[in-house]
């Protein structure tokens, strides 16, 4: 049996992590004799969070390390046996279970946007059913935290951000997972150690109050500090009172235990009260002393609404250290991500596609085995719009192409100069892994790329411009003949 060695560097088999009925429905296509059928299944999101112009592709790889390693233990077929709600030849099959699917995703730290097909699994439907859950968990938390990070650190305006949240995340997993996708999205580093070590993401992290509380004085712990860590001595300067005494006792402390060993200061961080106040504050103070080149750090409760109030309010702020709100995506912490079936292959090879229709507009699918493309401006180099296709169709950028929005048919462009790339890579093919795994550094270059391919507009934390996502026509007729022979 193969073990999955999960970033907690526990060893554990996470095969069995997933809904029941993925397991009901899967004995049930199996007793019904489509153990064989080949079916297509895509995950999409219908609504960016936070009401945001896009969102960023996370969790491709913890996915890739799951689809690898999918075995069912002895354990896990003596407590399937045990609900007597499968047959005997079901479990037999899981006993001997092979992964054989193809899977086609979008590469983490790419922008995102709703409807479509950010992954795309082709297999028996037995498996392609099986891997839903952990496929959306995966997907869901990353890409939902990455996103979050991207905002935030927009909002800093080029300042260092921090991923200050292991604390207040949703399990062990939450933090060590989160630490990654916020890396992702643009944070320097995190106080997650397990996270930083697995990841190779920087460690951050210097004192609690405790620390200067555990000492007889508040200059006794700075200069006990400065003296263990010189080199990187960046004090918290709000146990009593910032202004009166934090500020003045780090301001000697530097002048005492750092300038006669030729060291310059890494800094003071401000974790309460009024910080665009203070910092303004502090940085004459420093300034004054003979160190306008010591940073200040803003910790405490932040997200971007509150840096971005902070930077227009003229905070004097160098670097944010981003807890709770950061690791949980307090303000709508839940990606909606979900997994449909979009069709099956008939005997012959041929596909039928498949949709699911609701009174609901945005819950109808868009059926058939598909392909996602992004189109470039050659001259400006941005993003102009994705059209989704079918999976044969190939947009030649070497001819004018014209994009039309699928509800309002009139609204029609046509593009010239522009570059057409696909945008999704095959991770899986008949079940074997065909990826290497990405620096996390790299994945953040990407992404960071990628987002500045975005227009301002589509940037905007308020309203911001509706970013095209369109149909091929090939696609959209085949879509609107399904809904009229269901007389939608």
């Amino acid at each position: 049996m193969k073990s999955y060695h999960d970033h907690s560097g526990l060893s554990s088999n996470l095969t069995m992590l997933t809904d029941f009925y993925e397991i009901t429905m899967t004995n049930g296509y199996f007793s019904n004799g489509f153990q064989n059928q080949i079916a297509y299944f895509d995950m999409f999101f219908r609504k960016v969070p936070n009401d945001g112009g896009f969102a960023i592709m996370a969790g491709v790889q913890q996915l890739v390390e799951y689809l690898e390693n999918l075995s069912f233990s002895q354990a896990d077929i003596h407590f399937l046996r045990s609900t007597h709600l499968f047959q005997e030849a079901f479990l037999d099959y899981l006993s001997n279970f092979t992964f054989s699917c193809d899977v086609w995703a979008v590469p983490e730290g790419t922008p995102i946007f709703p409807m479509e097909p950010i992954v795309t699994v082709r297999g028996p439907a037995v498996q392609a059913q099986f891997i839903e859950t952990m496929m959306l968990l995966s997907i869901n938390h990353q890409s939902l935290i990455a996103t979050k990070a991207n905002r935030i650190c927009r909002a800093a305006q080029g300042r260092p951000v921090m991923e200050f949240g292991s604390r207040r995340a949703q399990g062990f997993d939450g933090a060590i997972y989160g630490a990654r996708a916020a890396f992702i999205g643009g944070c320097c580093g995190t106080a997650c150690t397990l996270g930083a070590k697995k990841f190779n993401i920087p460690p951050i992290g210097t004192m609690a109050h405790s620390w200067i509380q555990l000492f007889d004085s508040e200059l006794d712990a700075f200069r006990a500090y400065a003296r263990e860590y010189p080199e990187n001595c960046i004090l918290l300067v709000d146990t009593y009172n910032v202004l009166k005494s934090g500020i003045p006792n780090a301001i000697r402390v530097f002048q005492e235990e750092l300038i006669p060993r030729g060291i310059r200061p890494a800094g003071i961080r401000i974790d309460s009260g009024d910080i665009t106040y203070l910092s303004r504050k502090a940085r004459k103070m420093l300034d004054d002393a003979g160190f306008p080149d010591c940073p200040i750090c803003a910790s405490n409760s932040l997200d971007e609404y509150i840096i971005q109030d902070m930077l227009i309010q003229g905070a004097q702020v160098d670097s944010f250290g981003v807890g709770e709100r950061l690791i949980t995506s307090s303000s709508q912490p839940v990606f909606g991500g979900v997994y449909k079936l979009a069709g099956i292959e008939a005997k012959d090879g041929t596909i039928i596609p498949k949709i699911k229709i609701s009174e609901n507009v945005a819950k109808i699918t868009n059926p058939c085995f598909k392909n996602l493309w992004r189109l470039f401006d050659r001259e400006t180099g941005k993003a102009i719009a994705d059209v989704i296709t079918m999976h044969d169709e190939c947009i030649d950028d070497t001819k004018p192409y014209t994009i039309f929005d699928q509800q309002h048919t009139w609204k029609r462009k046509t593009l010239e100069h522009f570059r057409a790339v696909p945008l999704r890579t095959q991770i899986f093919e008949n079940g074997k892994n065909r990826t290497t795994p990405r620096d996390l550094r790299e994945i953040q270059t990407y992404c960071k790329e990628q987002v500045d391919t975005l227009w301002e507009e589509v940037l905007r934390f308020e309203h911001p411009h509706q970013y095209y996502v369109d149909l091929s026509e090939k696609l959209w007729k085949e879509k609107n003949r399904m809904l009229s022979e269901k007389k939608i």
